[in-house]
């Protein structure tokens, strides 16, 4: 595929998803920040990836590596990653990250005091019940973003199912302990099954 299909795909996906994913988050919870903001990432060697991110005034923005575009290989999988990552919004995903981290971080930090650790180990103890609280959720989290962005992307006009093909050609996870995403088979189960009931 070329650069400049890559690029109409986008936008075109952009275009009819973004809204979509809007009506859905103002259903969802009214007292949200629907107002998406799109970005692609300016770096062109950043390797596939999108992110769901808030900026400083709280609106919700969604960022698409330039890579991630030129690898999707049709609408229907740019238009699933939209409607994925606008989930995690309407989820309130970054909130329950943080604070799950947060009280990782604490109990992590009573863990290292009450074994007598010094003020170095604490705060090395600290930190790693923070990455673990970010995590405890994760898997389940993307799970539930896939089956909501089954919703979004089909409720846009695009078929989800074609749409999480992205998966088959994205590197596979697996289901690893403490790792942040489920497998892809158990993430196309999930979107198919949702897909399957719309």
């Amino acid at each position: 595929m070329t650069r400049e299909t890559a690029i109409a795909n986008f936008r075109a996906a952009v275009s009819r998803v973004e809204p979509v994913a809007e009506r859905v988050c103002r259903e969802q919870d009214p007292r949200l920040d629907c107002d998406y903001l799109i970005r692609v990432d300016p770096d062109p060697r950043q390797p596939p990836n999108a992110f769901q991110t808030r900026n400083r005034a709280g609106r919700p923005v969604l960022v698409f590596t330039q890579g991630l575009i030129a690898d999707a290989r049709n609408q229907d999988e740019i238009a699933f990653v939209i409607g994925h990552e606008a989930a995690h919004h309407i989820a309130l995903h970054i909130d329950q990250r943080m604070q799950s981290a947060a009280a990782g971080q604490v109990l992590g930090g009573l863990l290292g005091a009450a074994i007598g650790a010094d003020a170095n180990a604490v705060d090395s103890f600290s930190r790693l019940g923070a990455s673990v609280g970010a995590r405890v959720y994760s898997k389940e989290q993307e799970l539930e973003a896939d089956a909501l962005g089954a919703v979004i992307t089909a409720r846009a006009g695009y078929d989800p199912v074609r749409g999480a093909a992205y998966f088959q050609r994205s590197p596979d996870p697996g289901n690893r302990f403490l790792g942040s995403h489920p497998g892809n088979a158990q993430r196309i189960a999930v979107v198919r099954q949702v897909a399957a009931g719309l």
